[in-house]
């Protein structure tokens, strides 16, 4: 099988190493930046690829997506891999195109940063967008599963929403916790282990935090104002009161 990957970040360089290090699949990389004896420039030689993988920011990926429209044929797997599968989700190519999302990274960017491992263990979301690709997206399925990854099959909606709680939400109050102690010069020395932990997501790539609070704002809005709902009931009601059950909930959460 051959393999395509278009963008060598973080997760498309993390799909390249991987795939190429199981020794059953023929790579093929495209990148401006990276250099290597399978990796070009050139979109052509993507044609005989069994499968694709977009691994380009948000903000270009629909450009790669029409980009591959003239270029690959209809029985070719194409999967993006971006935060926010609704955007992705609206238009269709004369390709077998599959919307993913892997929800694993770090705070770190870059094909230097990029590693084999990254995946194992990590949950892995699919939004089919049309039932006569179900065959193929078991195909799919079974190379993101040789990268150790656990699939979930949700809607591109519900997805989009689930993600502005658990990723997009939490990157924004990471930020503006760093812009929170700009002006208090004492909180910046006295800043240790929790807060650096707390607010680790402030380092992420900053175009792609840009592409989620542009194109997922309405939905990060509304988890933030649930949040502060949340916040005001524990202040009012009293942690101790809560602390149990937030314990056993977080119990359950990470077993």
């Amino acid at each position: 099988m051959k393999i395509g990957v278009i963008g060598l970040g973080l997760i498309g360089g993390s799909i390249f190493k991987k795939l190429e290090s199981l020794n059953k699949y023929e790579l093929i990389g495209i990148s401006r930046s990276v250099k290597g004896t399978n990796i070009s420039q050139d979109y052509e030689i993507l044609k005989t690829c069994d499968i694709v993988f977009v691994c380009t920011p948000m903000s270009v990926t629909l450009d790669e997506l029409d980009k591959l429209d003239n270029i690959v044929g209809e029985n070719t797997i194409v999967a993006d891999v971006c935060s926010l599968k609704g955007f992705v989700s609206q238009k269709k190519h004369p390709y077998c195109f599959i919307p993913t999302h892997p929800m694993a990274g770090t705070e770190k960017s870059g094909w230097s940063n990029s590693f084999p491992d990254l995946f194992i263990g990590a949950k892995w979301a699919i939004t089919p967008i049309c039932d006569d690709f179900k065959e193929k997206q078991k195909i799919l399925e079974t190379v993101i599963c040789a990268m150790g990854a656990e699939i979930i099959i949700t809607t591109a909606e519900e997805h989009d929403k689930a993600v502005a709680l658990i990723s997009h939400m939490p990157l924004v109050i990471a930020q503006a916790l760093c812009e929170n102690i700009k002006g208090n010069q004492l909180a910046q020395e006295l800043a240790s282990s929790g807060f650096k932990d707390t607010t680790r997501l402030a380092l992420s790539n900053t175009q792609m935090a840009e592409d989620m609070v542009m194109m997922n704002g309405e939905n990060i809005k509304q988890a933030i104002q649930s949040l502060n709902n949340h916040v005001f009931d524990l202040l009012q009601s009293g942690y101790k009161n809560k602390a149990d059950e937030i314990k056993e909930f977080r119990k359950n959460l990470y077993s």
